[in-house]
């Protein structure tokens, strides 16, 4: 398997221009016990507007770690995350906020939805922290919904929807504003198949809204449907070939 070349896209990558976010010689060390682990060593990728790109790789082998520093979540110990040329780790805490409010959305395995509030008000969150207007955050958020194929349970709070259902949810919520990137680690790990297979249809649909995602995932089927595949290993990507 060669080294990756993240700028190298396959056929099937959309051809808008431009790299949205690069990562550049990106290191990450932890420390346990006085011992010092190496998860990130150098590791260089590119994105472009719209593209869907898989992140595989075995577990523990630092993909979640990955997601965290390109979502400015977690610092490197070296190198950069520049966002469409902007280094992410130059900016104070108040632009690093603003930035994941707005250019960013996150996708978990476990949805993290709040247990006391609507479907609605779930996916209203974003637009609320953005300080909009309650009536166009909901009307935001009523779309979202509706896109994901839940505008007629609006108002059902988590427990009343299916695991598959609290996804979509977290998917609307994440997408709520139109971000430019959504990161998502596992989101199909504890869906049945068949829903699995409507969460990919669903990142499908909203790349053509111009979304980039990169996807850590162990679902084979899910990868092959991305534009492009990079395998985690050793602390750096190398590209699949398709």
């Amino acid at each position: 398997m060669s080294k990756a070349a993240p700028q190298a896209a396959a056929d099937k990558t959309p051809a808008a221009g431009g790299v949205l976010i690069e990562a550049q010689a990106l290191s990450k060390n932890f420390y346990d016990a006085g011992r010092e682990i190496q998860v990130l060593r150098g590791l260089d990728f590119k994105a472009r507007p719209a593209e869907r790109i898989a992140i595989v790789g075995q577990s523990g082998v630092g993909k979640s770690t990955l997601l965290h520093v390109l979502g400015s979540l977690e610092r490197p110990t070296a190198g950069r995350v520049l966002f469409e040329n902007q280094d992410l780790f130059a900016l104070n805490p108040r632009q690093l906020a603003e930035f994941r409010n707005l250019k960013l959305g996150f996708v978990f395995q476990f949805h993290y939805l709040l247990a006391d509030f609507s479907a609605l008000e779930n996916v209203m969150m974003p637009g609320l922290i953005a300080r909009l207007p309650e009536a166009e955050a909901r009307r935001k958020a009523q779309e979202m919904l509706t896109l994901v194929g839940l505008g007629n349970k609006l108002h059902r709070r988590p427990a009343e929807l299916s695991g598959g259902e609290q996804q979509r949810v977290a998917v609307a919520r994440a997408v709520a504003l139109r971000p430019r990137l959504v990161l998502a680690d596992e989101p199909t790990g504890n869906l049945d198949p068949k829903t699995a297979e409507e969460v990919h249809g669903l990142f499908e649909r909203l790349s053509e809204l111009g979304i980039t995602f990169v996807v850590a995932t162990h679902n084979e089927r899910l990868a092959r449907r991305m534009h492009r595949t990079m395998v985690l290993r050793d602390g750096r990507l190398y590209e699949q070939p398709a």
